[in-house]
């Protein structure tokens, strides 16, 4: 088989998932058969060139130019395992983040606008709330300011200044107002284009919060736990009960 193969110069190649093997239908506008017989003209694919390229100490098979060209294969390279491994976490993110924006058809600005908006309504919300309650949404508030202090720390800013240039510029009603890490100052993002999926900026919300309930709730556990075993001990130690007449055997 191999042998006439190659007699008509044509390319064969081994060991291929089922997966790819789909992929490379779609691209090439052709159909995967289970048998030689099978084959014929409408079952075949196009694609400009088809070549086998080494990398390293590996062999790869290049398609390129196909007729529907719906898949692509990305090459990630690196000096260390480590490198390749953050290289794929990134571009995994990456697509993740572009796949959400096309599904929802919703964004936001980034720099930590939204959660200097949403920290701002909240604690205008809490004023009119009162109580106890008020401290939770003032303290839910504050927590939400983690995101654009922390930027600005990784930028090497300030971050008493940034957050209070922050509240300044929201005050005033710039919703989009954020960390600008290039420049170092409060700037709108959305003219920027520093943005990010709406999904994303939820998801981090619900997780975050999600975490904090869980510690809350094991911390109560802990502290129920060592107030019963306190009022235990000053209770003393149990006296042995001294039996009735009779009831010795």
């Amino acid at each position: 088989m191999w042998f006439f193969v190659k007699k008509e110069s044509m390319m064969a190649v081994k060991n291929i998932s089922s997966g790819d093997m789909e992929k490379l239908a779609k691209a090439t506008g052709g159909r995967v058969v289970a048998s030689i017989k099978d084959l014929t003209p409408e079952a075949l694919g196009e694609a400009k060139l088809v070549e086998e390229v080494k990398i390293g100490e590996d062999k790869m098979v290049y398609v390129k130019e196909c007729k529907n060209p719906r898949a692509v294969t990305i090459v990630i390279r690196g000096g260390a395992e480590h490198v390749v491994n953050e290289a794929e976490r990134s571009l995994h993110d990456a697509l993740c983040v572009v796949r959400n924006a096309i599904e929802d058809g919703k964004i936001v600005a980034g720099g930590g606008a939204p959660e200097a908006e949403v920290a701002q309504r909240l604690k205008e919300y809490a004023s009119k709330v009162g109580g106890r309650e008020q401290l939770a949404i003032e303290a839910f508030a504050q927590a939400l300011e983690t995101i654009p202090i922390t930027l600005a720390e990784n930028a090497g800013l300030d971050p008493i200044d940034i957050i209070v240039n922050l509240r300044a510029e929201h005050e005033k009603g710039n919703v989009w107002a954020g960390v600008d890490v290039f420049s170092g100052k409060v700037d709108d993002m959305l003219k920027l284009n520093v943005l990010e999926p709406l999904r994303v900026k939820q998801q981090v919300i619900k997780s975050a919060t999600e975490a904090a309930s869980m510690i809350l709730r094991i911390d109560d556990v802990i502290a129920a736990k060592g107030l019963k075993e306190e009022k235990e001990k000053e209770k003393g130690p149990s006296k042995p009960e001294i039996p009735k007449e009779g009831e010795l055997e």
